[in-house]
């Protein structure tokens, strides 16, 4: 199978590697009852005033309705709220609630290890790397 085309395939090799590496994210903060696609929704309401729902979406490359499906179980657990946006009041908002901040310290903790796990494995110069080239990827307009 050397010759299958599908080798040559850049989406498949990344969505491949994404899993993979989601995986181990994902087994290092579920003791936590956490997703890394949580905590990094987490993470970044933590770091700034209440973002749009459209804003977060961006932000995170992702799309809207696959944004909403992970924050409605984060609502539910009171990680975070759903409110007007302070801008305007027919727009949605997100902020992190002290039980997600609270969260947050040993998740950060979990994270770590997981990096750490990555980095023994891949190498800490080669995971550099890789981010740059990814960030490159995301900034690319195809």
């Amino acid at each position: 199978m050397a010759n299958d085309p599908s080798d040559l395939c850049n989406c498949l090799a990344m969505r491949q590697a994404a899993r993979h590496v989601t995986s181990l994210y994902d087994r290092c903060l579920a003791p936590l009852g956490l997703r890394v696609t949580q905590y990094s929704i987490l993470r970044r309401l933590a770091a700034g005033a209440p973002r749009g729902i459209n804003e977060l979406a961006a932000e995170m490359v992702m799309d809207r309705t696959t944004l909403g499906r992970n924050i409605r179980p984060m609502e539910r657990q009171g990680w975070l709220t759903i409110g007007p946006h302070p801008d305007d009041r027919r727009a949605r908002a997100l902020s992190i609630t002290q039980a997600g901040l609270d969260l947050l310290a040993p998740a950060r903790a979990r994270w770590r290890e997981a990096q750490a796990r990555f980095e023994t494995g891949y190498g800490a110069s080669p995971a550099a790397s890789l981010r740059d080239a990814l960030r490159k990827v995301v900034q690319t307009a195809f």
